[in-house]
């Protein structure tokens, strides 16, 4: 049986050494010969230099043959040249036939012992990159998510995964965060990307602004909505630093790329705080804060003019959203600059963002 050609081409296609590609074969069709022949001791050997696959059977050598199936006589053993002793077991070529039902064996053998080696060498060559971003092209655009062309391996951004501008077009390049690296496919998908975490937008920040790869700059928090708004905190480790206009960069030069990347979602850069009443002001922003109060661990009121409240609100509630998680407590706006003793200030007066 010619497998040489068949293998050469697998080697090319799939990029599998050809000794390992040819043991699969060998035992993909050896399990096509049990399923047929479960009672007899057969061996494949796949004979590299000519090409050829040998289906052999062992047999005892015997003087007078009473089972064809599992002896073989003294001469004809002298025939094909093998070791001529009584009782001594010896491998000849077997001519028995398997149908379509073992073929088909055969295949799912061989597929899946492909798919094993394919998904060990995905997983040692992308492990080490988890929690990266990874430069990849749109290869197909699915209901559920698009293929991603990431070197030679497909991945899968799930579309619970992407930002609601992003678009699906064949051939455009995508940056994502390589969210997951399976041991073996689940859904045909290995590889699993990510472009709406805040470790995406921390990651952004890390390759556009070198302040904050090499850590001078630290990011301490996180909080995103994506497709509407991120709030980041930013604190420096130098004195002569500028947390804040570093990340911005001259003429937002170093902010701007990322807001691209991230198709126009707006980013808040916050400096670090010890104040929590100071971290709520500026979370708030663009809203201006007139007086914070913290009223316990869990909540806080925060005055400010009537015409500052849709943009501490934000859009559908976003911005205080994000602020309440951002300083992790509740904020609650109050609807009128009122004094601060308790008598005045009354309940329909208030409104207010609980988290989560």
């Amino acid at each position: 049986m010619k497998l040489a050609e068949v293998i050469d081409e697998l080697v090319e296609e799939r990029g599998l050494d050809k000794e390992i590609l040819s043991d699969i074969v060998s035992e993909g069709l050896l399990a096509a010969y049990q399923k047929r022949y479960p009672d007899l001791d057969i061996r494949v050997v796949y004979e590299r230099k000519t090409g050829e696959l040998l289906i052999e059977i062992q047999k005892e050598v015997v003087a007078t043959v009473e089972d064809d199936d599992t002896q073989i006589s003294l001469r004809k053993v002298k025939s094909l040249g093998l070791p001529q002793e009584i009782g001594q077991r010896v491998y000849v070529p077997f001519d028995g036939k398997i149908g379509r039902i073992e073929i088909l064996r055969a295949k799912q053998v061989i597929s899946s012992k492909i798919r094993t080696i394919e998904s060990a060498a995905v997983y040692n060559e992308f492990k080490d990159k988890e929690g990266s971003i990874v430069l990849g092209t749109i290869h197909k655009c699915e209901r559920d998510g698009y293929v991603v062309k990431v070197q030679e391996t497909l991945a899968f951004l799930p579309k619970s995964l992407t930002i609601p501008t992003d678009k699906c077009v064949v051939g455009y390049t995508i940056r994502a965060l390589l969210k997951e690296v399976l041991q073996e496919p689940r859904n045909d998908n290995q590889l699993i990307l990510d472009r709406v975490s805040d470790k995406f937008l921390q990651r952004l920040f890390e390759l556009e602004i070198p302040e904050v790869f090499e850590k001078l700059v630290e990011i301490k928090k996180i909080v995103r909505s994506p497709g509407y708004k991120s709030k980041v905190i930013v604190m420096s480790h130098d004195k002569n630093i500028d947390p804040v206009g570093t990340c911005v960069g001259v003429g937002g030069a170093r902010i701007k790329p990322i807001l691209k990347e991230l198709g126009g979602e707006k980013i808040d850069i916050i400096s670090a705080s010890d104040s929590i009443e100071q971290l709520i002001k500026d979370a708030l922003k663009p809203a201006e804060i007139n007086r914070v109060q913290v009223t316990d661990d869990q909540n806080a009121s925060v005055w400010l003019n009537d015409d500052q409240r849709s943009l501490a609100i934000g859009k559908m509630g976003q911005n205080i959203s994000l602020a309440s998680r951002l300083a992790g407590i509740n904020i609650h706006l109050v609807k009128n600059e009122i004094s601060q003793s308790k008598s005045e200030r009354y309940d329909d007066d208030i409104e207010g963002f609980e988290l989560d």
